[in-house]
């Protein structure tokens, strides 16, 4: 969850990002994010139950590393 602070430019500032799933306070300074964070924008399609939906999160490292243990077939990691 992004929070915003409102300025005169048409440009926004983050001033907060929030993980959804644990809450925590991701560092932010002079609106820049100063520690990874997965964002997800999801806009559903005519095919789902969710036509037209537009469903957005952010998780912190530690709630994604949570996540992805949880799935059937592993991510595809490239270093």
């Amino acid at each position: 969850m992004r929070q915003y602070k409102e300025q005169v430019t048409t440009n926004k500032k983050i001033q907060k990002i929030f993980c959804n799933k644990c809450g925590k306070e991701m560092k932010v300074e002079d609106g820049m994010v100063k520690e990874d964070v997965l964002e997800v924008h999801k806009r559903w399609g005519y095919f789902s139950e969710k036509d037209n939906e537009v469903h957005s999160f952010d998780l912190c490292e530690a709630c994604y590393d949570e996540l992805i243990l949880a799935f059937k077939i592993p991510v595809e990691d490239e270093v």
